[in-house]
Formats: structure tokens, C-alpha cells, sequence
């Protein structure tokens, strides 16, 4: 006899909701009662951030809040939503729920970032190198999708599934450098926000040019990350150009961009903590061209794209 038979649906749900967003996918699959159990909102709401409605009552996806909670859960799993008007991204990391932000470069404070000789800002819909940097899987089939998230397609009918693999790039724009000397950015972030007893990593999210991109196969970039409550301080010097040994830090994402992993913290830092992160390259006998920047992003470590 299935436990499902015996124990009342409050109980099961209550049991569920304990576990994990993968081990409720997993419990769906028993039988159409254990689906049912599995797939209400008490359970997911569990699952989602206790701030998770604040949060998306003010993003430009407010929409999300007459969704069911699982639909809300895999929405922000697959489809970044915009904050702080528009120069901030959350979503959630699809295993655990544990919370993502995105800076985009709107949101940093970059040198000479609003003279037009250095820096411009390009839309993403077409960046100056032609490409359109949009990434999607609307042609995606289904066979496909269950070897990629077998356990999570079970908790929804497929065209939802395919609808979260239309990827686009999320900023409006993305600054892209023009000419500089000197290179200098900087960005802050409070940690009360994140995830907390979390291990996050925090990556610079770029792409260079295919072409007329000059100043970053000659000199390493410094890569700074504190904070503040933990009084850690980590710095790093990685190459921007990819065809150089950077593997330990430097990486394809798979939606066009590259990343590099700035440095890593475990935070327990309470409401009162902050990270700040900083970029730098300052040999000034190096012009520096072509960099494409989309934001600094922070994300539980460990963590694929």
C-alpha cells in the first residue's frame, strides 16, 4: 500500500515541503496522487524566498504574482527578472531555491564610463560587433530537455518548459569599451539580500570583441573582492583574453558570455554586512578596446550556468 494512501494530504504536503525543490520533483513522479500533493502551493512557497513576493512586486515582472507558486519557482529558475529599474537581476538557483543578483554595468561605478570617447552603451538588442547576443531554445525538443532536467519537467506540462529556455540577454544595454588607459570599475552590494549560511562566488560577466580589441593579452586584469563583516580581502590577476591558461578561473557560460570568477565568501554576515568588488588595470601604456561588459554577478558557488 502507498504511504500516499495513508498519510492525509496536509501531512504529505507538510513532508514535502521539508525536502528540496529536486527531491519534490522526485516525489511527483510516484503517482498522480503524490503529483497532486506535490505540486501545491504550500509546498513551493517553501521553497521560494520569504522576500520573494516584495521582491517581484517591485521588478518589471510583477505579472509572476497571479502565477501558481511552482510556476513562480521555475519562472525565476530560467528567466532573470529585472530590479532596481532595470539595472539589477534576481533570480534563483534551481536546485536549492538559494537566491542570484546580477549588477548590470548601469549599477557600477565606472571610470569615465559617461565620456563617449572611452566608453559607450550599446543596446542589446545588436551590440557594435553585429551579433545579436540572444540566446534561446524555442527550437528545443522535448527529449532534448529531459536529458538536460529530467527531474524538474515533471512538474510541469511541456510547453511551460519550453517557454523558460527563450533567453535573452537581460539588461537593456551593456557598456562596451571604447578606448581607455586606465580601467577602473567598482560595485557594492548589501549582503542582507543574499541567500544567508551560503557559499556565493562573485563573477564578472563580459565578452570581448572579435574584432579591434587591443591592451589585455600584455597585461593581467586585478580582480578585487571584501567583505566587510568578515573582514575578508581577496584579490586576484586573471587575463581577459581567453586564449591564454586562465581555466582555473575563466570560463564560457553558454549564453554568449564569458565569465571569471572575482573571488568567493561564505556568508553569515547577518543585516549589516556588504561586498565590494572592484576591477582594475591601470598600465597606461597599454590602450585598452573592444571589452563588452554585461554586469558582476553573484551566485551560490559551485554553481553551473
Amino acid at each position: 500500500m502507498e504511504i500516499t494512501s495513508i498519510l492525509p494530504e496536509e501531512c504529505l504536503c507538510l513532508i514535502i515541503s521539508l525536502t528540496s525543490p529536486e527531491d519534490a520533483c522526485r516525489s511527483a513522479m510516484i503517482s498522480h496522487a503524490s503529483r497532486s500533493v506535490a505540486n501545491r502551493d504550500e509546498v513551493w512557497e517553501r521553497f521560494l524566498p520569504s522576500d520573494c513576493r516584495s521582491i517581484i512586486s517591485g521588478s518589471s515582472s510583477s505579472s509572476l504574482l497571479s502565477l501558481g507558486k511552482k510556476d513562480v519557482y521555475f519562472h525565476l529558475c530560467f528567466h532573470p527578472i529585472l530590479i532596481q529599474n532595470g539595472t539589477m537581476s534576481f533570480q534563483l538557483e534551481k536546485k536549492s531555491g538559494k537566491k542570484c543578483y546580477m549588477m548590470g554595468a548601469r549599477a557600477l561605478s565606472i571610470i569615465q564610463g559617461d565620456t563617449p570617447a572611452h566608453w559607450i552603451w550599446t543596446s542589446l538588442q545588436e551590440s557594435s560587433d553585429g551579433e545579436k547576443p540572444t540566446f534561446a531554445f524555442k527550437s528545443m525538443t522535448k527529449r532534448m530537455a529531459l536529458s538536460i532536467f529530467p527531474l524538474f519537467t515533471c512538474c510541469f506540462e511541456f510547453p511551460l518548459f519550453t517557454s523558460c529556455f527563450e533567453f535573452f540577454n537581460r539588461f537593456p544595454e551593456t557598456a562596451e569599451l571604447k578606448q581607455v588607459g586606465w580601467l577602473h570599475m567598482r560595485g557594492k552590494i548589501e549582503t542582507k539580500i543574499l541567500s544567508s549560511d551560503t557559499n556565493y562566488a562573485v563573477y564578472f560577466v563580459f565578452k570581448l570583441r572579435k574584432e579591434h580589441t587591443t591592451g589585455f593579452t600584455q597585461r593581467s586584469v586585478g580582480f578585487h573582492v571584501h567583505v566587510d563583516k568578515i573582514d575578508l580581502r581577496e584579490v586576484r590577476m586573471v587575463s581577459l583574453d581567453p586564449l591564454r591558461d586562465e581555466s582555473q578561473y575563466i570560463r564560457e557560460r553558454g549564453d554568449g558570455w564569458m565569465e571569471i570568477e572575482m573571488g568567493a565568501f561564505f556568508n553569515n554576515c547577518g543585516d549589516d554586512g556588504s561586498v565590494e568588488f572592484s576591477i582594475w588595470e591601470a598600465h597606461t601604456n597599454y590602450v585598452k578596446q573592444g571589452l563588452i561588459i554585461e554586469g558582476i554577478e553573484l551566485k551560490p558557488k559551485d554553481i553551473a550556468s
